[in-house]
């Protein structure tokens, strides 16, 4: 398990005596070893020395540290000989490594079994991508029974700039830590998903911006979050983007219904969006096979996903829980409807 940058209560989850050992180790009864995050032994107050000492003390095993490791076995060694860090701690840091290790087989087989390397992507693996699509999405308006949609509609138009990006579905830690937009790995868009799902004499175009809509009986607006990772993704405001809400005022005032799909690694501030749309499917990061969206659209599948965070009304509800005294989010945790 690896611990999180996080804090509770003011206290770095990295020197959490409390929630690493006592909780973790002790109460849940965890056997296997508790693993830094990068650099994360830095975050703690004071200097590295007595940084080392809390978390190895707090209950951290395994410690990642990337660039100053000479200094880290340095500063440890001292630590012992000066009874800062004692031999049973080692000695207990030490046993979980190498009980999961041994567990695992890698002392027998240290290597990666390299004939199993062209399975990884194969048409297996993206049947369950794509289950795993369509499980986890999760249906939060419905107006009228407007999903699922005919497979025979004349015009389907899909919109929306995460509407054929392959790297705007998976998010960031693909290819590259931060992630990136465009066809950046091999997979189904949305809009190609889409245009497989329905007979040919069915009509499925795209534009970017929701501009062109002549000739459209229905829209698909594929709107939200680009790629990031960890902090970089921080932000003071989750409404959607000045880029996203123009696109769906476009589809709005064309007088086409329209589903929005929102892609997103988070609940978004939706408030204003969803009191006009026909239905409205929190997508999160499909990931490569955007073909499972289309399976749950057009009815083959059923939705089955329910939210496992409150979502929130505007900014202001934030942070949200479920329990809170005053819990009135937009949509309440497990909430999820299906056909």
């Amino acid at each position: 398990i690896m611990v999180s940058y996080s804090s509770i209560n003011g206290q770095k989850m990295h020197g959490s005596r409390y929630w690493i050992t006592d909780v973790l180790k002790d109460e849940l009864g965890f056997k296997g070893f508790v693993v830094s995050d990068w650099q994360g032994i830095d975050q703690l107050p004071g200097d590295y020395k007595n940084g080392i000492q809390n978390s190895i003390n707090a209950g951290v095993d395994m410690v990642m540290v990337p660039n100053n490791f000479i200094e880290f076995i340095q500063y440890l060694k001292e630590l012992v000989n000066e009874n800062r860090v004692s031999i049973a701690r080692i000695d207990d840091a030490v046993k979980r490594i190498l009980t999961v290790k041994f567990e695992l087989g890698l002392f027998e087989k240290p290597f990666t079994d390299r004939s199993l390397t062209p399975t990884v992507g194969s048409a297996s693996h993206r049947s369950v991508a794509r289950q795993c699509v369509r499980e986890s999405l999760v249906l939060l308006k419905n107006e009228n029974n407007f999903l699922p949609l005919s497979k025979n509609i004349n015009h389907i138009l899909v919109a929306g700039k995460n509407g054929l990006d392959i790297g705007n579905q998976c998010g960031g830690w693909t290819i590259s830590w931060q992630g990136s937009s465009g066809d950046i790995t091999t997979g189904t868009t949305v809009y190609q998903g889409i245009k497989n799902a329905v007979p040919g004499s069915t009509t499925v175009s795209y534009s970017f911006n929701g501009s062109s809509t002549q000739g459209a009986d229905v829209a698909i607006v594929v709107v939200g979050e680009t790629p990031y990772a960890e902090g970089n993704g921080d932000r003071n405001d989750l409404a959607l983007s000045p880029e996203d809400i123009n696109t769906i005022n476009n589809i709005k005032n064309a007088g086409i219904p329209y589903v929005i799909i929102l892609i997103s690694g988070r609940p978004m501030i939706i408030t204003n969006e969803l009191a006009d749309c026909n239905a409205f499917v929190a997508a999160w990061l499909p990931g490569t096979e955007g073909q499972g969206i289309a399976d749950v659209l057009f009815g083959d599948y059923n939705f089955t996903g329910q939210l496992s965070h409150s979502w929130p009304r505007n900014m202001s509800q934030i942070p949200i829980n479920f329990g809170d005294a005053n819990y009135d989010p937009l949509f309440p945790y497990g909430f999820g409807l299906s056909y």
